[in-house]
């Protein structure tokens, strides 16, 4: 039978403590590395919670550049289209501590922040964040309460940039055939997928 862990003792028990080291590396400010780091990156996750504690991890991405460092407590993002459920702004404005994960590709270091956000229109920055002339109506700036570099084992042990060791297309499910499953749709996958291609073609900015 399982053992459910329900105190950090008995987690302690199992899993030594870290070394120092790593225990205290995170940071308040954003150094010149991390800004270097940040501005590189095209893609991050951002986790916010609900007032009823549910969570949500939200894909983010565009050209690199485009996640601003105001300065050296302070990040945003523009808020760029999609499908209007607009999960993450609703639960900043309930809960604003946030959770993001900056990724490269092919660069397995990955940077880590955990902040305050707040949602803001009409920011003086909004036309640095233009992108074929679309330039967002919302920006999230986010308040750095630590940062830290997350070592690399995860994306090694997942050969997450080895192009080797991706599947074929063809065995991986694709979003019409997800949301057919998902919903139990009586249209057909690819119709979905036709729908979807063309938003991506259309409907980025």
């Amino acid at each position: 039978m399982s053992r459910v862990i329900t105190n950090e003792a008995d987690l302690r028990a199992i899993v030594e403590d870290p070394h120092p080291d790593i225990a205290n590396k995170a940071v308040t400010r954003i150094d010149p590395q991390s800004r270097r780091f940040i501005e590189l990156s095209p893609f991050f996750l951002l986790a916010t919670t609900a007032a009823d504690g549910t969570c949500d991890v939200s894909p983010r991405g565009d050209p690199p550049g485009n996640v601003l460092v105001l300065d050296e407590q302070t990040i945003a993002f523009g808020d760029r289209k999609g499908n209007r459920r607009l999960d993450s702004l609703r639960n900043i404005l309930s809960s604003p501590h946030v959770g993001m994960l900056f990724v490269i590709p092919g660069i397995n270091d990955t940077i880590r922040v955990n902040g305050m956000a707040r949602i803001v229109a009409e920011a003086p920055y909004l036309q640095r964040m233009s992108v074929r002339g679309s330039v967002p109506h919302l920006t999230v700036e986010v308040v750095v309460e630590e940062m830290f570099s997350h070592c690399s084992k995860a994306l090694v042990r997942s050969k997450m940039w080895d192009a080797s060791s991706w599947p074929d297309r063809s065995e991986v499910p694709t979003g019409g055939q997800i949301a057919r499953s998902q919903r139990d749709l009586a249209v057909e996958a690819q119709v979905i997928d036709d729908m979807l291609a063309l938003d991506a073609q259309h409907g980025l900015y």
